[in-house]
């Protein structure tokens, strides 16, 4: 007998995309074999946009474009063999391309007043679910701002923008084939906010007034382009035009003042909106000052080993009285803060300054004292030691260069000689370019070692150095020698160094710092920018570059920190380089609201929960629900990765109290639980009554059981409600027996049929991994019998 005929290769259960091509093919081992192809156990004939094609031994269908009418089981027959598969379409919310790009990646912008519409269409599987927030918040109406949510469509309308209204919004489009994420940003610019007062007063006099403000808060989303300064005399009406200022400045003055004379100013700020309110001052008087001015810086007189005697001359101008006296201050040298000499005005213009630290550099200055107050302060003294001046440390020895490179050259030397070093205290290091006769101190304080690098020279540029030992009498002979710095680095083009080091995802639980560290490469040092998403970093983010390397630092992680960063290194021959990374901050979920149960099918459960407070924000949040039948029992597991906010427990004991919590969960962990506060307790099943209808004795119309709607395939998650239907008919009516893997169904109850004149449906409540496999209809009457099948697949999430 001939060789039998068999399969190579089975089908294979195919997903696909809506409006996507899909291909089932198999292989025999005879090439003779024509092969017929079926669908839902109907013989398919010709099917719009549907190919069957034998090459050799292998048969194909081919769908060029696969809708929701092609999903279901497909089987091959050839002879005595046959392969199965199902075809699962998958139609997850969908946006067009082009609008999707517009929104991502412009921002959104109206004028303050405007009324605001962002319209979204999209397709895919119904239901679709929306949702849109601002700033992780979700929006909810209100007097202006309202969602609108169709089946096609979901649109964000606000009337009236304001400020306010700026931000980053998100549309989430969720469907049981899938979530899509869509993040746009609205900018509504209007007039600046008043400048940020008070108004200050920081000169007057008999003919000039000079006022300071701040930039304004919020300058309407575009820069600030100059104000504009008022005034007003007190007791007149009119306010009168002064001039305007450049953003860059926010001080004014005036000499549009008489003296003794009171006024009001004003300032607005001017965008190319328009001129903000005004900020007002307060009233201010023109007057003339009275006190003296300032002397010249006084002079050195003479040194000791704790005392410096001053010297100083009248100031010019004397006020509007005679001087009285003068008041003497003093610092160390490299200090900010002035201490009094003398308790009242002296009337000398000599002072020697006792009880000073010997060794110490000191500045003076003087300000003198009439009727009027005091008057503004000298310019500080020449800086001088505290020391006896008739004996002074010897040379230093062997002074030389150690080293150098394109910015230093670094200095060493020997103590002098023993006979004229014994009580050296420290030295001093001045330098000059060639080009420059005036010396200068490189250092501020004496330094106590034998060896200085002088730092910040130009490269190639000869320098003149000469270092001096000092002690209590002062500074000894300065020894001098030239040196040269060393050649400029050559050019090199800025580059970031990204190893493994460097993630290009980050997370980050919320609270925690955010530290990243990219290192690079660049001479001369680059210009480095850092952006998130597009934009200038907040204030809350701080930049260190140095060392080749640049540092972005965010202490307290908030959820608003989440975006994409992008640094960017520039220098000036125009080489550009950028590296984004992504950071997304999260946390231990909040725990989910308050708990309901209640009895929506015969001998079950459902429990039904508020969501937390973090799926606003957290999009891979999932549910877990745990059950005990005590107060004190152990809590045992019952449903997980659940992503709605319901679940149906099946496997309830009469007789039995129950108690449920509800758990939160994401990739960080869980949060605390809901639990129920009343015991749930099964009720009593009533009994049934069952009316027996009358045989209608007429014609005999038998007709035997056929499929008129059959079941089609289900793609479901975990956790959720799954409804199967499907249409018999038949005379008499058929009875219909549900099966799934070739078990009957009948009598277990986590399962419930029911049949509404020949509308046969299967419902499972909270489905999991266990629900999957193949489930048949069967009718049969006393004519004949039908059947149909289909398959249930389960997903993860």
């Amino acid at each position: 007998s001939a060789p039998r005929c068999y399969i190579n290769k089975q089908l294979l259960n195919v997903r696909v995309l809506k409006g996507e091509p899909a291909e089932l093919s198999c292989t025999v081992s005879k090439h003779d074999v024509t092969g017929t192809w079926f669908k839902d156990g109907l013989k398919l004939t010709s099917m719009d946009g549907v190919i069957f094609e034998k090459k050799g031994l292998v048969h194909k269908l081919i769908i060029n474009k696969v809708e929701d009418i092609h999903a279901g089981k497909y089987r091959f027959e050839g002879g005595d063999i046959k392969t199965e598969a199902s075809i699962f379409v998958e139609d997850p919310p969908q946006v067009d391309k082009i609008l999707l790009k517009n929104l991502t990646s412009v921002p959104t912008v109206a004028k303050a007043g405007q009324n605001v519409k962002i319209k979204i269409p999209f397709e895919g599987r119904l239901p679709v679910r929306t949702m849109w927030l601002k700033d992780r918040m979700e929006l909810a109406d209100d007097a202006r701002v309202r969602v609108d949510k169709t089946e096609t469509f979901t649109m964000l309308s606000i009337s009236s923008s304001e400020r306010k209204d700026c931000g980053d919004y998100k549309v989430r489009l969720k469907n049981d084939s899938g979530v899509l994420e869509i993040n746009l940003k609205l900018v509504v610019i209007d007039k600046p906010q008043p400048p940020e007062g008070p108004i200050k007063i920081v000169d007057i006099s008999a003919n000039d007034i000079t006022i300071q403000w701040k930039p304004p808060k919020d300058d309407g989303g575009k820069p600030v382009q100059s104000y504009i300064v008022e005034r007003q005399q007190v007791g007149k009406n009119d306010w009168v035009t002064l001039g305007e200022t450049p953003r860059s400045c926010t001080t004014f003055t005036t000499n549009k003042v008489e003296q003794d004379m009171s006024y009001y100013f004003r300032v607005r700020a001017v965008n190319a909106e328009g001129s903000s309110s005004a900020l007002e001052s307060g009233e201010v008087k023109a007057v003339s000052k009275a006190s003296p001015g300032a002397p010249d810086p006084p002079e050195i007189v003479s040194t000791s080993r704790d005392t410096i005697t001053i010297a100083w001359k009248a100031p010019c101008k004397t006020g509007s009285s005679r001087i009285v006296g003068y008041i003497v201050q003093k610092r160390k040298k490299g200090t900010i803060t002035w201490l009094p000499v003398n308790k009242g005005p002296i009337a000398d213009k000599k002072l020697k300054v006792a009880n000073l630290k010997k060794g110490l550099q000191y500045e003076f200055r003087v300000a003198a004292v009439n009727a009027a107050g005091v008057g503004d302060a000298s310019e500080p003294s020449q800086p001088a030691f505290a020391w006896d001046s008739t004996k002074s440390p010897g040379r230093v020895q062997d002074l030389k260069v150690s080293s150098s490179d394109n910015t230093s050259v670094t200095l060493t030397w020997k103590r002098p000689e023993a006979k004229d070093g014994t009580d050296v205290k420290g030295y001093e290091v001045e330098m000059r370019s060639s080009s420059n006769l005036n010396w200068t101190k490189c250092n501020a304080l004496p330094i106590e070692v034998t060896t200085y690098t002088v730092k910040g020279l130009q490269a190639k540029e000869t320098y003149f150095l000469r270092v001096r030992a000092l002690n209590d009498s002062g500074p000894g002979e300065a020894v001098e020698l030239e040196a040269s710095s060393g050649s400029a680095p050559p050019v090199v083009s800025p580059r970031l160094l990204i190893d493994d080091t460097v993630k290009s995802f980050l997370v980050i639980k919320a609270g925690n710092t955010i530290r990243v560290n990219i290192p690079f490469e660049a001479s001369p040092d680059p210009v480095v920018t850092w952006l998130k998403d597009g934009l200038p970093l907040s204030n809350r983010a701080t930049i260190n570059t140095k060392d080749g390397t640049t540092q972005l630092l965010v202490g307290a992680a908030e959820f608003t920190d989440s975006g994409i960063y992008t640094v960017e290194l520039q220098n000036g021959l125009g080489k550009r380089e950028t590296f984004s990374f992504q950071v997304q901050i999260t946390d231990i979920p909040q725990s989910p609201g308050p708990i309901k149960l209640e009895e929506n099918v015969p001998n079950t459960v459902t429990v039904t929960w508020e969501p937390s407070a973090s799926e606003k924000w957290e999009k891979n949040l999932y549910y877990t629900v745990l059950k005990r039948e005590s107060q004190k029992g152990l809590w045992h597991m019952v449903g997980d990765l659940i992503y709605t906010n319901k679940f149906t427990f099946t496997k309830l004991v009469p007789g039995r109290e129950y108690y449920f919590r509800v758990v939160a969960k994401n990739d960080l962990g869980a949060s605390g639980p809901s639990d129920t506060v009343q015991p749930w307790r099964i009720r009593k099943p009533k009994a049934e009554f069952h009316i027996k209808p009358q045989k209608y004795r007429g014609v005999n119309h038998n007709q035997p059981p056929r499929v008129l709607v059959p079941l089609k395939p289900h793609v479901v998650t975990t956790g959720s409600e799954c409804r199967m239907s499907c249409a018999i008919g038949g005379h008499p009516p058929p009875k219909v027996t549900w099966y799934k893997d070739n078990r009957d169904l009948s009598n277990d109850p986590a399962y419930f049929c029911t049949n509404d004149f020949g509308v046969c449906s299967l419902v499972i409540l909270g489905v999991s991994k266990y629900d999957e496999g193949e489930y048949m209809v069967e009718a049969t009457n006393e004519s004949g019998r039908a059947f149909t099948k289909a398959s249930l697949t389960i997903k993860g999430n």
